[in-house]
């Protein structure tokens, strides 16, 4: 069985709608051609991703999110995605879509990431955002 789990390291976050977010995840994964085995979200703090983001990819800024893919065997689906709340609230409010929108899209945007899209030019970033609005769209919750 799949394994898709919530963790939380600096902040107090708890997704809503746990077996919901699973199922939609897990949905777009298969839709995709992949293969789940575990995905572990951990939703964190600012100052807990910059860390992350200095230690691991010597990146000094804050970020939304990072995801890193542990899968060992191709079309398996393994990772962790570290996600910061406090860019979850801030994004939502700058760009109005809202908390719950804008959690789903970055939620969905580290698995696609996991699932070989890349957002590093404005033709990978372009196609990433039609995907995420794509599934999106497939959310029934």
């Amino acid at each position: 069985m799949p394994a898709i789990n919530f963790f939380e390291e600096d902040t107090t976050f708890k997704p809503k709608q746990k077996a919901q977010l699973r199922q939609w995840i897990k949905d777009t994964v298969v839709a995709e051609g992949f293969k789940l085995k575990e995905l572990n979200y951990i939703f964190c703090s600012d100052a807990y991703l910059l860390q992350i983001n200095q230690q691991y990819l010597d990146h000094d800024t804050y970020t939304d999110i990072v995801t890193f893919d542990n899968s060992e065997v191709e079309g398996d689906i393994v990772g962790d995605i570290f996600i910061s709340i406090d860019r979850i609230r801030e994004n939502g409010a700058k760009f109005e879509t809202g908390e719950t929108n804008e959690l789903h899209r970055v939620i969905i945007h580290g698995a696609l990431h996991l699932l070989g899209y890349t957002d590093k030019s404005v033709v990978t970033k372009k196609k990433m955002t039609q995907k995420e609005d794509e599934y999106l769209a497939k959310r029934n919750f």
